[in-house]
């Protein structure tokens, strides 16, 4: 009875911890699958240089992950398949342990996107988290005899239904924009302030006289002290924006972004930009002119990519370069539309939902 129990525990803990991991990134399949790109980037080049063909189906790979992690978290807390649940989740966490083992040791990738945007480990942290789960999950796999041989009525049905529904959310969040934003650009967020640190950062000295290692709140005027190392002693107070940047060619326009009422046009990548929409955006850049809101283009392309696009869709208007990894930070969609106020994001729009410039204008002119 106590095994049992000791089992029961094991596995509530084991599958809660799957369904809230692979459920953070249903509800962001497009940023597992940026980070997947990250990783199969690292593995071509470390490794074998056929994961680059992975890149393509990095998406439908991610969509496929996450959807696992929730079902395999369902079954093994219900019961379900127990002997063909436990060796699939050992073979899961082989592979994320070794991933983030990867990570951290040789500094490849800087976060793990384990629990997506919602909760960020360093790639040690994540390592240390794998390990502890695949030490119960070793538990689990050593006494696959005490595991349920049967489930409870209906546990299949739900199992079915669990699949169904986190595919479902996986493809409604990609064709439409993460159901809940946990990232710094999310409605709401004023990026200027965000850009600021919230609070004095406070600085720690350690210096060294001798062999005697001595920590000071401020930098000591004794010259006799070896400079070590200065550490931040209030790392919270960070800012949570400290890459974003808007240029062109005549010179850096951040602050202008911040002015106004703008409308953003995001283009994070210009030969995988979808241009079903185009079209819908080209009647927004239209309807808005002569009105107090200002489009803006805002790409991570080159001068010569982004001239060429406004060519060929008549837009007359600011355009700026970015960087990449931000704009895709900014939003999930590639194009994506950003409404700013000051530098507030008052709306965020996937290209599937291009607002009319009504919607627009009354959502700035309050």
């Amino acid at each position: 009875m106590i095994k049992q129990g000791f089992l029961w525990v094991i596995r509530f803990l084991v599958g809660g911890l799957f369904i809230f991991s692979g459920l953070i990134k249903v509800n962001d399949p497009v940023g597992t699958s940026i980070k997947l790109e990250e990783y199969l980037d690292v593995f071509s080049t470390d490794i074998a240089g056929f994961f680059s063909y992975l890149k393509p189906i990095a998406l439908e790979l991610g969509i496929f992950l996450v959807v696992v992690e929730v079902v395999l978290g369902v079954m093994l807390i219900l019961g379900v398949r127990s002997k063909f649940t436990v060796w699939a989740l050992s073979l899961m966490i082989l592979f994320f342990t070794f991933l983030t083992f990867y990570s951290a040791y040789f500094n490849k990738v800087t976060d793990c996107g384990c629990f997506g945007d919602a909760i960020k480990l360093t790639p040690w942290e994540s390592f240390y988290k794998d390990l502890i789960l695949l030490v119960l999950i070793a538990i689990l796999f050593l006494f696959q005899a005490d595991l349920p041989k049967s489930s409870p009525k209906g546990a299949k049905g739900v199992t079915l239904s669990v699949l169904i529904l986190s595919f479902v959310l996986a493809i409604v969040a990609v064709r439409n924009l993460p159901f809940i934003d946990f990232r710094a650009y999310k409605v709401g967020v004023n990026i200027p302030k965000n850009m600021q640190p919230s609070s004095p950062l406070q600085y720690s000295y350690v210096m060294k006289k001798g062999d005697d290692i001595q920590i000071f709140d401020q930098y000591p005027s004794d010259e006799s002290l070896e400079f070590v190392e200065m550490n931040l002693k209030n790392p919270e107070a960070l800012p949570k924006i400290s890459d974003f940047a808007a240029w062109n060619d005549e010179g850096d326009f951040s602050e202008e972004v911040f002015t106004g009422n703008k409308v953003l046009i995001l283009v994070s990548n210009m030969s995988k930009m979808s241009t079903d929409h185009l079209g819908q955006i080209d009647q927004l850049v239209s309807a808005l002119k002569g009105s107090p809101v200002q489009p803006v283009l805002l790409a991570a392309a080159s001068q010569v990519e982004i001239a060429n696009l406004m060519q060929a869709q008549g837009w007359d208007m600011l355009a700026l370069q970015a960087d990449a990894t931000v704009v895709k930070t900014m939003i999930r969609s590639n194009p994506g539309l950003m409404v700013l106020q000051d530098g507030e994001v008052l709306a965020k729009y996937h290209h599937n939902n291009t607002p009319e410039a009504g919607e627009v204008v009354d959502l700035l002119i309050r």
